[in-house]
């Protein structure tokens, strides 16, 4: 596993002083159960996580993959796959091959290991790119592949390299940042916290200390604000709000509103329209 910035370091520079060509880019979606047992590839290659959660054992060794984790394979290993919970597994495989004579100090194709990235929208942005013209013809096309296959790369190592020195303020903004703009998911702490590589406990002092509240209070307050918003934005019944900001049982979600709000939705709409 490489974790370290003396290890990451290293792996950057003999990454750069290695000749290497992509040779397949695909994208792949298992539902929830789904198990795998097979080898690898001839090739190579990375594994991102785009979506859920799936534990991969390379030659006897496990990882578990979710989004803010790059997994990297060798060549013909044994290889066995499960997707863990309730949720799609999707992810993007990108196989590459070594040219000319690898430089001494890691053997790329007998070497899996693991980094974590942490969420970096940027990277995700990349890869998608990357899907999008990997099966266009054309000479031009090949070499933007190889160019952005590296920037990809690149942008791996720089968010391992933050990730394992980021302070606790960035690390709070980038989670309660994630809150913000994944808040209709099915969020949850243990989910939140595994996500970025830290326990339970962790998450709890970070908020504490920069929120003023756990992060699960921070999420429903931040759903119960934008439901705010919705009932006085326009005339979708409750149902449709409380589903649109994250919660499943919107019994459940009209009493927690009552609790913060002193007003059942249904009321607090029909207070401002009257007050109006």
């Amino acid at each position: 596993m490489v974790t370290m910035r003396l290890e990451i370091n290293q792996l950057a520079e003999h990454y750069a002083r290695t000749s290497f060509q992509v040779e397949l880019v695909y994208r792949g979606i298992r539902e929830p159960g789904m198990e795998t047992k097979a080898y690898t590839e001839p090739f190579a290659g990375f594994i991102f996580p785009i979506a859920g959660k799936a534990e991969y054992t390379f030659n006897g060794i496990p990882y578990i993959l979710y989004p803010g984790k790059v997994v990297h394979g060798g060549a013909r290993m044994e290889l066995t796959g499960k997707v863990l919970g309730n949720t799609r597994w999707e992810y993007l495989l990108v196989l590459y091959k070594i040219s000319g004579i690898e430089p001494e100090g890691i053997c790329l194709p007998a070497s899996h290991f693991e980094l974590a990235t942490g969420v970096n929208p940027r990277m995700s942005e990349l890869v998608e790119r990357l899907w999008k013209i990997s099966s266009h013809p054309g000479g031009i096309v090949a070499f933007q592949k190889e160019t952005l296959f590296r920037t990809i790369l690149e942008e791996v190592f720089i968010s391992v390299r933050n990730h394992s020195n980021r302070g606790v303020r960035e690390l709070f903004e980038q989670i309660s940042e994630y809150i913000h703009v994944h808040y209709m998911e099915p969020l949850t702490v243990s989910g939140l916290a595994e996500q970025n590589g830290i326990n339970k406990n962790r998450l709890a002092y970070i908020f504490y200390k920069y929120a003023n509240m756990g992060p699960g209070d921070y999420l429903l307050q931040y759903r119960l604000n934008r439901a705010r918003e919705l009932l006085l934005s326009g005339n979708a019944p409750v149902k449709e709000i409380a589903a649109a900001v994250g919660f499943n049982d919107p019994f459940y979600f009209s009493r927690a509103f009552k609790k913060h709000v002193q007003a059942a939705p249904s009321e607090y709409r029909e207070l401002f329209i009257n007050n109006t």
